[in-house]
């Protein structure tokens, strides 16, 4: 097992887990970029989640170099991923832990520092007095269609692992076999049914166009 490397000076000052995190891992530019890409400062403006994942990431590397294991691009985020999605099967996840453990990660320590988008939150908020200036309408349909895209994922992923389970203790006689997931909405004024994802890119149903004609 390798030895953490120091703390950095200022990192952890805030006393909160993400600043005690970022000390400890040694990232010490790690608050001006987490405001950076919160408020847009840089190109690219993230969402507490995808900087959740930032944040988790930048541990996960650290503990990977601190092990002296060679990277290779696009490596970080897929280990990442094997670890963290809802989609990944248990047994890929235990297998990837397995491996890291063999080539001497930590992994139940980094793990345990891995931090939410609400920790983030609260860091950007509270410790380092952060501010984001009201959504945009694009802003606040981008973020319930993430939200909505997570759970209709997180619904196919159990249910795949539930049939599964069931076929493999002979319960349920079933082929080869996929689950999708689909979400409608229907409105009860012009009985028309929406696609949620189609919903929230044009924004409206038929009456408004029924009601745009009738003023017209």
């Amino acid at each position: 097992m390798t030895e953490r490397r120091q703390p950095a000076d200022s990192n952890d000052s805030c006393g909160c887990k993400l600043g005690r995190v970022a000390g400890e891992y040694g990232l010490q530019r790690l608050d001006d970029q987490l405001v950076e890409y919160w408020t847009g400062e840089r190109d690219e403006k993230m969402s507490t989640r995808q900087l959740a994942t930032y944040v988790n990431q930048r541990v996960l590397e650290t503990a990977l170099e601190d092990a002296n294991i060679l990277l290779k691009d696009g490596e970080i985020e897929n280990t990442y991923r094997l670890l963290t999605d809802d989609d990944v099967s248990s047994g890929t996840q235990v297998q990837t832990r397995n491996e890291l453990e063999r080539d001497g990660v930590a992994i139940d320590d980094v793990e345990s520092n891995f931090v939410s988008h609400q920790t983030v939150y609260n860091h950007l908020t509270d410790c380092l007095e952060a501010t984001l200036e009201t959504p945009s309408d694009d802003e606040r349909v981008e973020r319930s269609a993430d939200k909505l895209g997570a759970l209709q994922n997180r619904t196919e992923a159990v249910t795949s692992d539930t049939v599964a389970q069931l076929k493999r203790n002979d319960i349920l006689d079933v082929g080869e076999f996929n689950v999708t997931v689909s979400v409608t909405v229907t409105c009860e004024d012009c009985l028309q049914e929406y696609p949620i994802r189609t919903l929230l890119d044009e924004r409206s149903c038929d009456c408004q166009d029924a009601a745009a004609e009738d003023t017209s």
